[in-house]
């Protein structure tokens, strides 16, 4: 696990959510030294408090009233909650359109003054593999999902903006255990990485509103975080390792999405209820 420096206080208090989620469960056992108290939230089921330095606030992003109740005490949030696959867009508003308000405006409330906000691929999943982008290319969502990530941006930029509550998108390529499959190659994001990421979205300076796409040290590319240098995020992983494995598999069709788009087959999932 990547340990943080000497020079950083824990929060007293920080908030997770969706924690009972793949990337949630990881961080909720990492997050630990961050924070004396980490209050974790979702709206599934979560395994119990493991004492007091933690906290199981379970809570529906659709309701208003109840962020801003799970919001009150914290000193930042990490936002990892939501619908995070494709799903139609009725199923997509509630937790990611306007869960994301709801966490806004109840940092706003309470004088929160950083959010970590787990952004996606897919908000850039239409550019091509043989593409390289940084965090200004404009974006093209790849799904319902990816639109209400890209909402979730643009929510970020006007907050900080307008109420100077400071945010790190962070879009995130695939972070598992290991890639899956040759496109992964590219986006794969290990945990210790995500680790050090958070650590770095948490405590860098004047981050006013930055972009940085969550991708470990891979060998190929197709994304550049110069403009989120002042982070200092330095991936140590690579999907290296995982190469002869990964390059044992079948090649895809020349027409798969897999092999074509950077968000996979995110790009020709739906249409839904036809």
């Amino acid at each position: 696990m990547t340990s943080t420096s000497s020079d950083f206080r824990p929060f007293n208090r920080l908030l997770l959510t969706g924690a009972a989620g793949g990337l949630g469960k990881v961080l909720r056992e990492r997050l630990r030294p961050y924070a004396n108290i980490l209050r974790l939230s979702d709206i599934a089921n979560m395994a119990p408090a493991e004492g007091p330095h933690e906290e199981i606030v379970p809570c529906d992003l659709a309701d208003k009233q109840a962020v801003h109740q799970l919001v009150e005490g914290v000193d930042a949030i990490i936002h990892f909650g939501g619908v995070s696959v494709e799903r139609p867009f009725e199923e997509i508003v509630g937790p990611n359109i306007c869960g994301v308000f709801h966490i806004y405006e109840a940092a706003r409330r309470h004088g929160v003054k950083r959010v970590v906000f787990a952004s996606s691929n897919h908000v850039i999943g239409f550019y091509k593999q043989n593409e390289g982008i940084d965090a200004h290319a404009l974006r093209r969502p790849d799904s319902y999902y990816g639109l209400s990530k890209s909402y979730g941006e643009d929510m970020a930029s006007f907050y900080f903006d307008r109420y100077g509550i400071e945010t790190v998108s962070i879009r995130i390529g695939s972070s598992f255990p290991e890639p899956a499959n040759r496109r992964m190659m590219s986006t794969w994001l290990s945990f210790d990485d995500l680790t050090h990421l958070i650590e770095r979205c948490l405590y860098a300076d004047n981050v006013g509103h930055t972009v940085v796409y969550g991708m470990s040290n891979n060998r190929d590319v197709w994304w550049d975080n110069s403009h989120a240098a002042h982070l200092g995020f330095k991936p140590k992983d690579s999907s290296e390792i995982f190469r002869a494995k990964i390059e044992a598999q079948p090649q895809p069709a020349e027409d798969d999405p897999n092999r074509i788009y950077q968000g996979g087959a995110f790009v020709a999932s739906g249409p839904f209820g036809d």
